[in-house]
């Protein structure tokens, strides 16, 4: 295979690179709206406070989440030229440091969304009929579940009020809400894995056709000769040891 096939090849490898980012950095968008608007998330962030851990967390996972899908977008749309490396770089990197803070802090989301519903859950307990019981109800609807099990509960009575008829058939919030954020950190780690090893392939293929790029003119004028046109009444002049050999004296 000649040096223009391979960059023939890896022209189109980058052209199915890109789209497959474009579809990633969609993904990431989607990902990031549903975090943020989503039901589940949003009920939530509906009940707690503006200085709770919770918000200030859900603000931060969807600011990186569009960052990164922005980001994917440029570099998708950059890498069709053989521009994209620094895009994809930038990406590479934020989803390094996000893989990294998600590697050292297993249970810091899940455990700022329970300690949200915990902190709805008490002031529901302590006011049956007021807001605190509308938003408690609005969270158990969403996440299909009533309550949570407490063995230091020593508001037994009202906490088992809280759930009745066919609400008490349904599953400890606590327990729900730990397997929706299950779900959710598997398509997150998932979206994840594959951003890094596409940019890391899509590196791979930008640097090889920015150089190629740059030695292009060189690669098409290898064995390639150009013949000047000669002039009207111009002598073709020989080489120069030829013109030595011809006047030295003859022995």
């Amino acid at each position: 295979m000649g040096p223009w096939s391979r960059v023939r090849a890896a022209k189109c490898q980058m052209l199915v690179t890109s789209f497959f980012v474009l579809l990633l950095g969609l993904s990431m968008a989607t990902l990031a709206a549903l975090t943020y608007f989503g039901a589940h998330f949003a009920v939530i962030g509906r009940a707690s406070s503006d200085r709770t851990p919770y918000e200030a967390m859900h603000r931060w996972a969807f600011y990186v989440g569009i960052s990164l899908a922005g980001l994917l977008t440029l570099g998708a749309i950059l890498g069709a030229a053989a521009t994209g490396f620094l895009c994809f770089a930038l990406v590479f990197g934020a989803l390094v440091q996000v893989a990294f803070w998600r590697f050292h802090n297993p249970t810091q989301v899940e455990d700022a969304l329970l300690d949200a519903y915990d902190l709805v859950y008490d002031r529901a307990v302590k006011n049956l009929s007021g807001t605190p019981r509308q938003q408690l109800v609005a969270i158990q609807d969403t996440f299909l579940c009533c309550g949570k099990s407490s063995p230091f509960s020593l508001l037994g009575d009202v906490e088992a009020g809280l759930c009745r008829g066919e609400q008490a058939a349904r599953q400890d919030c606590l327990v729900g809400i730990r397997s929706f954020l299950r779900t959710h950190r598997n398509i997150a780690s998932t979206l994840t894995g594959i951003g890094l090893a596409a940019m890391v392939y899509a590196m791979l293929l930008s640097s090889f056709l920015w150089f190629a790029i740059r030695s292009g003119g060189s690669l098409d004028r290898k064995g390639k000769y150009t013949l000047s046109r000669r002039v009207p009444g111009c002598q073709p002049q020989e080489p120069s040891f030829f013109r030595r050999s011809q006047g030295s004296p003859k022995l």
